[in-house]
C-alpha cells in the first residue's frame, strides 16, 4: 500500500521568455509531470508550479527589436509556452511569470534579510561597455577571438573550438553583439553575495542525498577552486527588479529566477487558501523538489540553497538533474531539422507518443536522452499499439457483441491476476525514484504476458463453440481486467489514453485500482484508443523544422567582419606560413574525467610526445583513435586547462556532434613530417 499522505511541492526550471518551447524543454516538463501525476495517484497532496523566466538583457533587446515593451513580450511568450505545455498534457497548478508583484516582494525580502545578516557587500569592478548602446555587456553579448586557441567569433566567456573558459576582458578583438561596436572598459559599483560563508553548509547538503551523487561530485570542483563572492547586480538599462536603496542597480536574473518558484506558489496559495509558509519555512514536514537540466546545476545547488539558508527559508529536499536531448545521436540541429519546437511536433504527431518515448528512456541519472526517430516509431507502434491497446481491442468486441457489454461474474487465472497486482509496488518504486525506464520495462513485460494468455486461449475460436460461451466471456473479461491494470500503471505517462480507457471501462483509476478487479460490470463500446505512428508524419516534423539554408550559403553573416570589410578579414601568406602543421601518431587516447567534450591525446611527432586536449568526444571513442595518424598544429603556444597542459591542436572538420572527423593523412605519412 501507499505510505501515509505526504505534502509535496514540485517545480520545473523556468523557460526563458525569448523563444519557443522545444523538445529539450519538454524532456524536463514531461519528466516532472509524470512524477507529480504519480504522486497524486498515490493519494499524496502534491502541488506543481512553474513560470516564465522574464528578466534580463536578452529579453529587453528582443522586445526592442519587436517594437513592443518587455512586459508585452513576456506575457505573450508566457501564454504561448503555457499553451504548448498544456497540449503536451503537462499540468501545473500554477504557471506564472517572474515579472510579478509576488516575485518582487519575495526577492526584496530575501535580499534585505541577506543584507541585514551581513552577506551582501559592494565593490567597484571593470566591465566591457558598449559605447554606442550605452550599456554594460553580459558575457553572451560579446564575441571575439579566443585568447587560448585563436578561434574567431567565439563567445565572451568560453570557446566552442577548444573548450577554454576565460573572462570577457581576455577576449581578443572583442565586439558587441548588440551594435557591432568595440567595447570599452568601464568601472561600476556592484553588489555581491558572500557565497564562501556557506561552504560548510553546502558541503553537508550536497552529501545529504539531495542531489545525484555524480552531480554532487562534480560540484566539488567549485570548492577545490575556492568559492567566490557572487555578483548579484546589473546596471541599467536592464529589464528586472531594481535593488532596494540602490537606484540604477538591478537584481541579476539568476537572483529572482529561482525566487520565481516561491512567487508562483505564493500566487497559487493566495488564490486557493493553501498555507505558503508550511512549504517554505524551516522545520516543516513538507517536501520540495526541483527538476532541472544539468547546465544550471550550480545555480540550483550552490547559489540557491545558500540564498535560502541565509534568508531563513528551507532548502530543497531534492534537486533532480537530467541530461540534454539529442536527436538521432547528435545535438539538435536547425539545419538538419532536428531542432524541433513543441508546436511543430504537435502539428503532426500525438503528444503521448513523445511522453511515452521519453519515459521509456528516462532514469534517475544525468545522461543525455537520444530521440532516435526510427526507434521512436518502432517503440510506440510495438508497445502502445501492438501490445497495450491491442489487449483491449482483441477482447472488447466479444464482450460488446455477445455478452451485452457485461464482464463475467468470475475471472479465471487468479495467479495471473495476482502477478499483475503484485507488480504495483515495484513499479511504484521505479516511478518514485524517477526510474521511468524500469517502470516501462516491467509494464511491457506484463503486457506481453497478457497477450500470450489471449493467444493461448484464442477466444475467437472458443466463441464458435456453444458450450464455451461462458469460458469466452471469462477469457475476454480477464483480458480487459489485465488491460485495466496496465492502464493504472501507465496513467502518469499517458493521461489522455488513460482518460479514454476510463470511458471505455466505465471506471475511474487511481493507484489502488490495480488491487481490484471488475466483475459483473458493464463496459462501454470500444473505440480505437491510439493510432500507429506514420513515418511520413515524422518526416513532416523534420521538414517543417529545417531552416532555409539559402541565407547561410549566400555569403557571410551580415554582422561578420568579412561582410563589412572582406579585405580586413583576410590574412597574408606570411601569416599562414607561421602555422606549423605536422603529422602526429595518436599513441594514446582517453576520456577526461569531468569534461563533456574533451579527450586527452598523447601525440607522437617522431621522437617527441605532446599532450593535447581535443573537443572530439562526441564523435570518437578513445580506443578507435589509438594508432591513427592525424594533423596537428605543432607551434601553438601551450595552454593551461583545468585538466592539464594542452600542447597543440588536432585539426578536425564537420558540423559537430558525431559528424566530426579528425583529418587523417595517408600515402606513407610518418609522425613528425610537415604538412605542406
Amino acid at each position: 500500500m501507499a505510505d501515509s499522505q505526504r505534502k509535496i511541492l514540485v517545480t520545473s526550471a523556468l523557460p526563458y521568455a525569448n523563444g519557443s518551447i522545444h523538445l529539450g524543454h519538454l524532456l524536463e516538463h514531461i519528466q516532472t509531470d509524470i512524477w507529480t501525476r504519480f504522486q497524486r495517484m498515490r493519494g499524496h497532496q502534491c502541488y506543481s508550479v512553474c513560470a516564465d523566466d522574464a528578466h534580463g538583457t536578452p529579453v529587453m533587446l528582443k522586445a526592442q527589436e519587436l517594437g513592443i515593451s518587455p512586459e508585452q513580450m513576456v506575457e505573450q511568450t508566457r501564454a504561448e509556452h503555457h499553451q504548448d505545455l498544456q497540449d503536451f498534457h503537462v499540468e501545473y497548478d500554477n504557471y506564472y511569470i517572474t515579472h510579478s508583484p509576488e516575485n518582487r516582494e519575495l526577492s526584496e525580502l530575501i535580499y534585505r534579510r541577506l543584507n541585514d545578516a551581513g552577506y551582501i557587500s559592494k565593490r567597484t569592478i571593470s566591465q566591457l561597455y558598449d559605447p554606442e548602446k550605452q550599456m554594460f555587456l553580459p558575457d553572451r553579448f560579446i564575441k571575439g577571438t579566443c585568447p587560448s586557441c585563436g578561434a574567431e567569433d567565439q563567445n565572451g566567456d568560453s570557446c566552442d573550438v577548444c573548450s577554454a573558459t576565460y573572462s570577457p576582458t581576455e577576449v581578443k578583438n572583442p565586439r558587441s553583439v548588440v551594435s557591432g561596436a568595440t567595447p570599452v572598459l568601464k568601472d561600476s559599483e556592484h553588489y555581491f553575495f558572500d557565497l564562501p560563508q556557506f561552504e560548510g553548509m553546502l558541503k553537508d547538503w550536497l552529501k545529504s542525498g539531495a542531489i545525484q551523487e555524480e552531480m554532487a561530485n562534480k560540484l566539488q570542483e567549485w570548492f577545490e577552486d575556492g568559492l567566490q563572492q557572487w555578483d548579484i547586480s546589473r546596471d541599467a538599462p536592464y529589464f528586472g527588479f531594481e535593488i532596494p536603496d540602490a537606484p540604477g542597480k538591478y537584481f541579476y536574473v539568476w537572483v529572482d529566477a529561482p525566487v520565481g518558484y516561491m512567487a508562483s506558489f505564493k500566487n497559487f496559495c493566495d488564490a486557493n487558501g493553501v498555507d505558503f509558509d508550511s512549504f517554505w519555512n524551516k522545520g516543516t514536514d513538507t517536501e520540495l523538489y526541483h527538476f532541472i537540466g544539468k547546465d544550471i546545476t550550480y545555480f540550483h545547488c550552490l547559489f540557491w540553497p545558500a540564498m535560502l539558508e541565509g534568508a531563513g527559508f528551507r532548502k530543497p529536499t531534492g534537486v533532480n538533474v537530467h541530461g540534454f536531448v539529442t536527436v538521432n545521436g547528435a545535438k539538435m540541429s536547425k539545419s538538419r531539422g532536428t531542432f524541433i519546437k513543441g508546436r511543430t511536433y504537435l502539428d503532426h504527431l500525438n503528444p503521448e507518443y513523445l511522453r511515452y518515448y521519453f519515459a521509456s528512456k528516462l532514469n534517475e541519472g544525468v545522461t543525455d536522452i537520444d530521440l532516435n526517430f526510427e526507434d521512436f516509431v518502432t517503440k510506440v507502434n510495438s508497445d502502445l499499439v501492438g501490445k497495450v491497446v491491442n489487449i483491449a481491442s482483441r477482447c472488447a468486441s466479444f464482450i460488446s457483441k455477445k455478452f451485452d457489454g457485461k464482464l463475467a461474474a468470475e475471472l479465471p487465472e487468479p495467479a495471473l491476476i495476482a502477478e499483475f497486482q503484485n507488480a504495483s509496488e515495484s513499479i511504484a518504486q521505479a516511478y518514485e525514484k524517477r526510474q521511468y525506464n524500469r517502470a516501462i520495462r516491467e509494464i511491457m513485460a506484463l503486457a506481453d504476458k497478457a497477450n500470450q494468455y489471449i493467444d493461448a486461449q484464442a477466444p475467437w475460436v472458443t466463441i464458435k463453440d456453444e458450450d464455451k460461451q461462458l469460458l469466452t466471456q471469462q477469457i475476454c473479461s480477464l483480458g480487459i481486467n489485465l488491460f485495466r491494470i496496465l492502464m493504472v500503471y501507465l496513467k502518469p505517462v499517458l493521461p489522455k489514453l488513460a482518460e479514454q480507457a476510463e470511458l471505455f471501462l466505465n471506471d475511474q483509476l487511481d493507484w489502488t485500482s490495480a488491487q481490484r478487479v471488475l466483475t459483473d460490470h458493464n463496459i462501454n463500446a470500444f473505440k480505437a484508443l491510439m493510432q500507429r505512428v506514420e513515418t511520413d508524419k515524422v518526416n513532416a516534423v523534420i521538414e517543417a523544422s529545417k531552416e532555409n539554408l539559402q541565407a547561410k550559403t549566400a555569403g557571410p553573416a551580415p554582422d561578420s567582419p568579412l561582410a563589412k570589410d572582406p579585405i580586413a578579414a583576410t590574412i597574408e601568406f606570411d601569416d599562414f606560413a607561421k602555422v606549423d602543421l605536422r603529422i602526429a601518431k595518436i599513441a594514446k587516447a582517453e576520456h577526461v574525467e569531468g569534461a563533456d567534450k574533451l579527450l586527452r591525446l598523447q601525440l607522437d611527432l617522431g621522437g617527441e610526445t605532446r599532450q593535447v586536449f581535443a573537443g572530439i568526444k562526441s564523435a570518437y571513442q578513445p580506443e578507435d583513435l589509438e594508432g591513427k595518424l592525424t594533423v596537428m598544429v605543432a607551434n601553438l603556444a601551450p595552454r593551461k586547462m583545468r585538466f592539464g597542459l594542452s600542447e597543440g591542436m588536432v585539426l578536425a572538420a564537420g558540423p559537430g556532434g558525431k559528424d566530426l572527423w579528425i583529418l587523417e593523412p595517408h600515402e606513407g605519412a610518418q609522425p613528425g613530417m610537415k604538412v605542406k
